[in-house]
């Protein structure tokens, strides 16, 4: 697996709602970190998926990501879903191919946030390494209820050959170097404060 190229990257942003996003360890973290992946996105022009699972029951997306979503100007999709795993789904099996058609799927690179690292997360990530999609999982944008669950889940994902990664690190890989025509957006958006 080499580093992140904007023109084969995707950002898929995993079931972050309501009710499951107030019980997740360090939910102020996952919001703050996935909210800078979403503009570090629309800076270097990799599409976003975001998914649902059942919103009936769990609730829509969490406000401020869907705020920092619904402003993208990069092309996105959203998805509802029932099953645990993205994959297989077919909105996000459309998704995929209509966001990326020109990429191979065993060079596409995807983005990964989301709840819950051990359900949701896990078992889209695992579809993907599947097919041989490279995975790049941002830790501080995953989480769970509770610390344990989402440290075996990055393991876990680890282990099955994704690699774990931070929102920054995205971003850097994706400018290359201070001579990028974003570099300054995104050296901007990094200082703009603190993540919890």
């Amino acid at each position: 697996m080499g580093l992140l190229q904007p023109q084969r990257s995707l950002v898929v942003a995993i079931d972050l709602q309501g009710k499951l996003m107030e019980m997740v360890h360090r939910s102020a973290l996952v919001i703050a970190a996935t909210r800078r992946l979403l503009r570090l996105a629309d800076l270097f022009e990799v599409p976003v998926v975001l998914s649902e699972q059942y919103p009936q029951g769990l609730g829509p997306t969490h406000d401020e990501i869907r705020t920092e979503f619904d402003a993208l100007a990069v092309e996105r999709r959203r998805i509802e879903k029932d099953g645990f795993s993205c994959c297989g789904d077919p909105g996000f099996e459309q998704a995929l191919s209509s966001l990326r058609p020109e990429v191979d799927p065993g060079r596409l690179q995807v983005v990964v946030a989301g709840i819950e690292a051990h359900v949701c997360v896990l078992q889209t990530v695992a579809g993907l390494l599947e097919r041989g999609v490279e995975c790049h999982v941002c830790w501080e944008c995953v989480s769970g209820r509770g610390a344990e669950y989402r440290q075996w889940a990055l393991e876990r994902m680890q282990q099955a050959g994704a690699q774990i990664t931070n929102h920054e690190s995205a971003g850097f890989e994706w400018a290359r170097g201070k001579d990028h025509p974003r570099f300054r957006e995104m050296s901007r958006l990094f200082k703009s404060g603190q993540l919890v």
